[in-house]
This record gives structure tokens, C-alpha cells and sequence, in this order.
């Protein structure tokens, strides 16, 4: 199973972010491969948001209608709520976001070490997702 974050999700639908020939060769590869996806609905808000502000209510739908049913999506709990509180405000890292305090705490609870990112905080994390060939730049949170 792999996770699916907003970095890489958001290159998918936008066409002039520097990692969409990756995202769009990954996510295929993906699909043909069966690989069981997963997202939270906080990757999910912050995609919608950003997709929406970015690009407009088409690729909002597209988002909705194409790239989400093709995903598990993982409701955070209170319990992972707070524990992703707590680890952003342990961190200490301004550039750190919730959503992706709350994205590692779901991989580890699932046991995950595999992300579909091109968000460097989940290799800081330890988690990679090495046939999109890594994760290196700092997109959505």
C-alpha cells in the first residue's frame, strides 16, 4: 500500500509544476501495478483547497471525479489529531505542516514505509517512494 500526499497529488492534475512528468509517469505506473493507494481527509482538504485557489473549479472536479476514487481515504481520528498536534509542536519547524505530521502519523499506524511524495519531510521521515525517483522538493506543506 502506498500514500498517496498532496505534493504529489496536486503535480498529477497541474501541468506546469515541475514534478508533473514524474507524478504523471508515477501515478501510472501505479495504477497499472494494483498497488493499493491511501490518503487522509486532511490530504484531501489540503488538496481540494489548493487545486481549487490554483487551478479552478475543472481541475477541482477532475481531482474529485479521476485522481480521489482511485484512493482509500483514512479519517484522522482525535487520537491521531493529537498526536500529530503534539509532534508538529515537538518539531519545532515552521515549514512543517499538520497535514504532513498527520500523514506520518497514519503511516506509521499502518505500518506504511512507502509514499507517493515529492515532499522532502516524508524522506526526512524515512519514508520513500523510490519509482517516482524520490522526493525532493518542499510543494504543499
Amino acid at each position: 500500500m502506498t500514500f498517496s500526499d498532496t505534493s504529489a497529488i496536486y503535480a498529477v492534475l497541474d501541468s506546469v509544476d515541475e514534478n508533473h512528468p514524474r507524478a504523471g509517469l508515477a501515478w501510472l505506473r501505479l495504477l497499472d501495478s494494483g498497488e493499493p493507494l491511501i490518503t487522509t481527509n486532511y490530504v484531501v482538504v489540503e488538496c481540494c483547497a489548493l487545486t481549487q485557489r490554483r487551478l479552478g473549479l475543472p481541475a477541482l472536479r477532475a481531482l474529485q471525479d479521476e485522481i480521489l476514487p482511485m484512493m482509500t481515504i483514512h479519517w484522522i481520528d482525535k487520537a491521531a489529531h493529537t498526536t500529530a498536534v503534539n509532534a508538529l509542536l515537538v518539531a519545532n519547524r515552521s515549514k512543517l505542516s499538520l497535514v504532513d505530521c498527520s500523514s506520518f502519523v497514519v503511516m506509521r499506524q499502518l505500518g506504511l514505509q512507502s509514499a507517493f511524495a515529492f515532499d522532502r519531510h516524508f524522506d526526512q521521515e524515512g519514508f520513500h517512494f523510490p519509482k517516482a525517483g524520490g522526493s525532493n522538493s518542499d510543494h504543499a506543506g
